[in-house]
């Protein structure tokens, strides 16, 4: 992984393997699923998951007030649920999920936005783990609750508005996740009530592009090229959008291992633009 510009952003699963008894790793499963998938990921995690893994439920850990899925909680509550968890902030997180990095990419820039940078994505998940025979149980981890201090970059996150606002500044360029044929309406979307087609003026990479064999991230050549593909200019900021702000991480995460920390995510996403009425729409 030393091609990256921010290596330390992922660990292997030889490297967690060596550390699962070090109780300064707290490892988290953040599976999460589309509502198509037919898969819970709470039940999942019940019944195998990384030995010492803590479930990170990505709906519980959102804005209770909010009426779009797993929006970006408060600082207050995240400090609240995370202390509960038993993490505390000197404590190096490491983040994984059973199908691919997304769910995992989306708590990786959770704890980052909330200002706990000790966070890195076991890159290739639980399909890695278990293709090199390494051990699962059922056993859930329970660990003592601690305090836990965060605050909030709300320059690292972007609202409808602001969204708005870009289509005639132009100021940051904006990176869709979703599949093409989700981006140019040629495909329905996922969730009901949805609109077809993308942001004016956004580019398009599906985030299954930036990974390999198990949902391992490419190398930094390989992610250069895709980012390149996709259009995206060296040096001008980016804000990531998908279905419902996970994906869009998966981005932000490629993105961050070549050097690009200039990333914002748009918590709503496709859940609030494509719902409404008022929001212009290119397919």
């Amino acid at each position: 992984m030393t091609d990256y510009a921010n290596p330390h952003a992922l660990v292997s699963t030889e490297w967690l393997a060596e550390h699962l008894d070090d109780p300064s790793v707290k490892v988290l499963d953040a599976s999460h699923h589309l509502p198509t998938a037919g898969r819970n990921a709470k039940e999942e995690y019940a019944g195998k998951h990384i030995p010492g893994a803590i479930f990170f439920d990505i709906d519980a850990h959102s804005d209770p007030d909010s009426d779009l899925p797993h929006m970006f909680p408060s600082a207050a509550q995240f400090a609240e649920q995370m202390g509960a968890l038993g993490i505390g902030n000197d404590d190096k997180i490491v983040v994984y999920d059973t199908a691919g990095p997304t769910g995992a990419a989306r708590v990786w820039q959770t704890f980052r936005i909330f200002g706990h940078d000790n966070v890195a994505l076991l890159n290739g998940g639980l399909l890695k783990w278990e293709a090199e025979g390494r051990p699962t149980t059922a056993d859930v981890a329970s660990l003592s609750a601690k305090s836990y201090a965060a605050t909030k970059a709300e320059a690292r996150i972007r609202s409808r508005q602001d969204m708005l606002a870009n289509i005639d500044s132009a100021a940051e360029q904006v990176l869709d996740a979703r599949a093409a044929g989700r981006f140019l309406a040629q495909d329905p979307e996922p969730r009901p009530g949805m609109r077809g087609g993308h942001i004016p003026g956004s580019l398009n990479l599906p985030y299954p592009a930036l990974l390999g064999e198990h949902g391992t991230y490419k190398s930094a050549a390989e992610l250069q090229a895709a980012f390149d593909d996709a259009g995206i200019q060296p040096g001008k900021p980016i804000a990531t959008t998908c279905g419902s702000g996970v994906t869009a991480c998966t981005l932000a995460l490629g993105l961050y291992l070549i050097g690009r920390d200039d990333v914002a995510i748009y918590d709503g996403s496709w859940s609030e633009w494509g719902a409404r009425q008022d929001t212009p729409i290119e397919s």
